[in-house]
């Protein structure tokens, strides 16, 4: 089968790779779409994250899929075969304090879909346990169900927070991740803008009724409830912290396959420290967000919430992926979308 692989140094188009088999209690999954992340795009640009182990690994995370056969029982096959579905890309043990305390996303010994120990959907055929599955109803399009995995990060971070009241807000970042979380926070009656860099993106901010400034036009009151940083920069941060209130939250939010790349913080030079004090001082509440549940999203996304579809800039067949990661990593560009 076709696939997008990384050799260990380069990443490649596959025409031969070796078709996934399934063990007990996986499916085998046929990919209808897949999403292009900040780590595919990071990964093909190169040199890889420092944090990627060098074994071959096929690409993407974010997909939707038919499934193609199950190795369970037979009541589990009736379930799931011929089913659209999304899946988590985090693949858990079950076995560990962090699994039996209902954290799996947090697994001791978690493989992730597309970025570690566990080979992805850039492909003609990937496998996920069946545990890792939600199914897609038939109002929710492809092209919206491949925004799963982001979206519901988006809606884990609006968790986290727990917005009460009708907090002020700011998402810095015009990326999908702050659009995303955006849309997600105003609808919990916070107070939202984005502050950003691109003011081609800001009409996306105009047509949702969302406020949207130039991140350098923005004043550095400490006055905001909650700041959401999506800008994976140590700039990124060190502006949060200038707009927070004392006592206030400040949440790293990215790629949740990105984690070194996402949550930079500040330093002064090369092997400095990084300058926390003001967390202390303005007694600041900094949390992370990583992975949320995509049928989470499926569940918004079927209520048209959400809009994602305008956040794709541009689709690509399975055949130019390697020209699509490229365009990817371009700043223009929001989600590229690989029809498979």
């Amino acid at each position: 089968m076709r696939a997008v692989r990384y050799d260990g140094s380069k990443v490649l188009l596959d025409p031969r790779a070796e078709a996934p088999a399934p063990a007990p209690g996986e499916a085998i999954i046929r990919p209808l779409r897949v999403g292009l992340s900040t780590f595919d795009a990071l990964v093909n640009a190169g040199p890889p994250p420092a944090d990627l182990p060098p074994e071959p690994l096929t690409l993407g995370h974010e997909f939707v899929g038919v499934v193609e056969s199950v190795a369970a029982e037979a009541d589990l096959r009736k379930r799931w075969e011929g089913k659209r579905v999304v899946g988590s890309p985090t693949i858990a043990c079950g076995k560990c304090d962090m699994c039996k305390g209902g954290l799996p996303n947090h697994c001791r010994a978690r493989r992730t879909l597309g970025v570690r120990g566990w080979d992805g959907a850039l492909a003609e055929r990937l496998r996920l346990p069946l545990r890792n599955l939600a199914e897609v109803p038939p109002s929710v399009s492809d092209e919206q169900a491949v925004f799963a995995t982001p979206l519901g990060a988006a809606l884990h971070a609006a968790t986290i927070v727990r917005i009460e009241g009708k907090p002020y807000v700011t998402v810095l970042g015009d990326g999908v991740d702050a659009l995303l979380c955006a849309q997600v926070m105003v609808r919990l009656n916070a107070s939202v803008r984005v502050l950003g860099s691109s003011p081609e993106k800001f009409s996306l901010c105009e047509k949702w009724g969302i406020k949207h400034r130039h991140s350098a036009e923005a004043g550095r009151r400490h006055d905001q409830d909650i700041v959401v940083d999506c800008t994976g920069t140590p700039a990124g941060f060190a502006l949060a912290l200038q707009l927070v209130r004392p006592r206030g939250k400040v949440v790293l939010r990215g790629d949740p396959a990105c984690t070194g790349q996402a949550c930079a913080l500040p330093s002064s030079g090369p092997g400095a420290r990084n300058d926390l004090s003001p967390l202390v001082e303005n007694e600041i509440e900094l949390l992370g967000a990583r992975c949320g549940n995509p049928a989470e999203a499926i569940a918004r996304l079927a209520a048209a919430e959400i809009d994602v579809l305008p956040l794709i800039t541009k689709r690509a067949r399975l055949a130019d992926a390697l020209a699509a990661l490229k365009a990817a990593a371009a700043p223009d560009q929001l989600k590229v979308v690989v029809e498979i």
